[in-house]
């Protein structure tokens, strides 16, 4: 590690120009964008990569945006900066992140930020975060969301790290960061350690299950409403202009609009339909699964990708199965069917931010970070993939009351569910006797009839695991834990 005077010169070392606010390396699309976006605010930033190429590249092309310091080594790029120094790393979540961050240990000091903007897995940032403090280094995992467009215009940040390394690192990123229509920054301090990737991972398991419903109301609409892609696409049109109005409801008109060039066909029709993913969800899922808290909208999100995935099972199935004799054509009114539909993905939306906003307080508990619910809304509102208009809805609702059981039970939330029920359970059950898969739709539902439930089955597995392995119960009629003798008289006692 360096051991240079804390006293920093205010030029580089070999042109004599005032030295870099902020450094970034990792220069593809989304660390150009981002690099783009801070030089455009007026900040002097050093950019680096380890291929020379796509720094001179930036430089060529944009480098008339603002104030870029290229360099083409990691010693010329850290030197380019000013200390406490924060660099910015753009590149791949896993071994390419740890070999950059090795790269940069040897010249940086004490006091120095590191900032991860890549989608790392927060269990990884906390590593890093203990590692790098025995050094002195800061580490703060950022989530960055928006995609490529997000990064260069505005994106929502979720900034994790310590409140010291935040008053270096913030006001950058709240500079850089979208505006909600209040003119806030989508930006903020969310917690410590693995915070600002932990929201950012649970953000992205949120867009899964947004994302599956909408894919769902798309086949329902074609497949049991019998419209096409460009009717559907003005559904979701009018959709965008009301409380469903967000970013991918907006994209999924677009999407269904589009006619392709070569075959004249729906776009949607020439796109294989095995939608991958990189992780995130996955990550989501088993999180929510060591905490404890069903995310059930995101979990069957995530299966129908990897289901989409799995070809030859597909074809195998549809060999062995060509009709089924089940499925009954069901005749419904399109005009109808549309409003049912629309209810059915705003309550099951609901379903799954209540989920994520649970899964968020859980992993907050668990690992001692304290994550303003309400905050974590309002910088999603705008710049991130799943920007919608009822987040101000949710964003009230935390400010209203910060230690929520559960958004459905909020006014405005329990009021729109209820009246969506009705069609809720129509659209649950035409998929079903129509043969249309909506796993989303259908979990969601039967998450919110759990909850309402006076009395789960859930008792009687209880009852049968301490049948077979003596695991014990409570009783509803007195307190205490017992223990049925099954093998024997079928005695009760009570267990210490």
């Amino acid at each position: 590690m360096s051991t240079s005077s804390s006293t920093e010169p205010t030029t580089g070392p070999t042109t004599g120009r005032a030295k870099a606010t902020i450094g970034l390396t990792g220069l593809a699309v989304m660390g150009s964008n981002l690099a783009r976006n801070i030089a455009r605010h007026g900040h002097t930033i050093a950019v680096h990569n380890r291929t020379q190429a796509k720094t001179d590249a930036l430089i060529e092309e944009h480098g008339d945006e603002g104030d870029f310091i290229p360099a083409s080594s990691v010693k010329e790029f850290v030197e380019s900066i000013e200390r406490p120094r924060v660099i910015m790393i753009m590149v791949k979540a896993g071994a390419p992140t740890d070999a950059v961050i090795e790269e940069l240990v040897p010249y940086l000091d004490k006091g120095d930020i590191i900032v991860d903007g890549g989608n790392a897995h927060f269990t990884d940032t906390i590593r890093r975060t203990e590692e790098l403090a025995e050094k002195g280094i800061e580490f703060v995992g950022t989530g960055v969301s928006g995609g490529e467009e997000g990064a260069l215009n505005g994106p929502s940040i979720m900034v994790g790290g310590s409140d010291q390394a935040y008053e270096r690192v913030g006001p950058i990123m709240e500079s850089i960061a979208a505006r909600a229509g209040d003119g806030e920054a989508c930006s903020a301090h969310v917690g410590t350690g693995g915070a600002g990737h932990f929201v950012k991972m649970v953000h992205n398991g949120i867009e899964y299950a947004d994302m599956q419903l909408i894919a769902e109301s798309y086949d329902l609409l074609r497949s049991v409403g019998g419209l096409e892609p460009a009717q559907i696409a003005d559904v979701f049109a009018e959709w965008n202009t009301g409380e469903l109005e967000s970013f991918l409801i907006e994209m999924t008109a677009d999407v269904l609009k589009h006619v392709d060039a070569d075959t004249g066909k729906p776009f949607v029709d020439v796109v294989k339909d095995a939608a991958e993913q990189k992780g995130t969800g996955r990550w989501t899922v088993q999180s929510a699964l060591d905490l404890g808290v069903p995310v059930t909208g995101i979990a069957e999100a995530t299966f129908a990708r990897s289901l989409s995935g799995h070809t030859d099972q597909r074809k195998a199935v549809r060999e062995a199965f060509p009709t089924d004799p089940d499925a009954k054509p069901v005749s419904v009114d399109p005009e109808v069917f549309v409003d049912q539909v629309r209810d059915a993905l705003y309550a099951s939306k609901v379903v799954a931010y209540a989920q994520g906003f649970d899964q968020i307080a859980a992993g907050a508990d668990e690992h001692g970070w304290q994550i303003d619910l309400g905050e974590v809304a309002k910088i999603w509102r705008a710049g991130c993939i799943i920007r919608a208009r009822f987040l101000n809805r949710i964003t009230e609702a935390y400010a209203a009351d910060p230690h929520l059981t559960t958004l459905l039970t909020t006014p405005f939330f329990a009021d729109a569910v209820k009246q969506s029920v009705p069609a809720w359970r129509e659209v649950v059950a035409t998929s079903a006797l129509s043969g249309v898969p909506a796993p989303a739709f259908a979990s969601s539902l039967a998450y919110f009839d759990a909850l309402r439930r006076d009395r789960l089955p859930a008792a009687l597995i209880q009852a049968l695991r301490d049948n077979f392995g003596a695991h014990t119960y409570e009783r509803v009629d007195r307190p205490g834990t017992f223990h049925t003798r099954w093998s024997g008289d079928r005695s009760e006692s009570e267990q210490g």
